[in-house]
């Protein structure tokens, strides 16, 4: 499976928030970082927001932080709202699917199964286990001095 831009960016996102714990951010700083569209990280931090994920704050001085602790971010459960379409086949959007074999294939079974145990995996980790005592990482996401 392959995530779609929006959920890696949800997920870098998120990842440059924890290390900046203590610090409100712009969409700028992150998008400039990452090297990614402002607009489409807008539209992302608009979403994390109402997911409950970010605080915003308006005004001078205004930017994100995360409104969660790290440790309470579950991966499983950011990628399941920013991959809502991830059905890795036709068959698994009932409105949509056109395939002739539907009824009697069993690669749905199978295919729900392995998507079942990605989803698992993903549910053992947090934002904190990708974020904290990584060093190198925080390095590359502080501002230059």
């Amino acid at each position: 499976m392959r995530l779609s831009f929006y959920s890696d960016y949800s997920l870098r996102l998120l990842m440059y928030l924890a290390v900046r714990a203590d610090q409100l951010v712009t969409i700028q700083d992150v998008a400039d970082t990452y090297g990614i569209s402002k607009n489409h990280l807008t539209k992302v931090a608009f979403d994390l927001g109402r997911a409950g994920y970010l605080d915003t704050v308006r005004g001078r001085g205004g930017g994100i932080r995360l409104a969660k602790r790290p440790q309470d971010i579950g991966l499983g459960q950011v990628l399941r709202i920013t991959e809502q379409d991830c059905g890795p086949a036709e068959c698994f959007d009932a409105a949509s699917n056109r395939c002739p074999i539907a009824g009697p294939c069993r690669l749905k079974g199978v295919l729900g199964r392995a998507m079942a145990a990605f989803f698992a995996v993903l549910d053992d980790y947090t934002l904190a286990d990708l974020t904290q005592r990584h060093p190198a990482l925080k390095q590359l996401l502080e501002p230059a001095a």
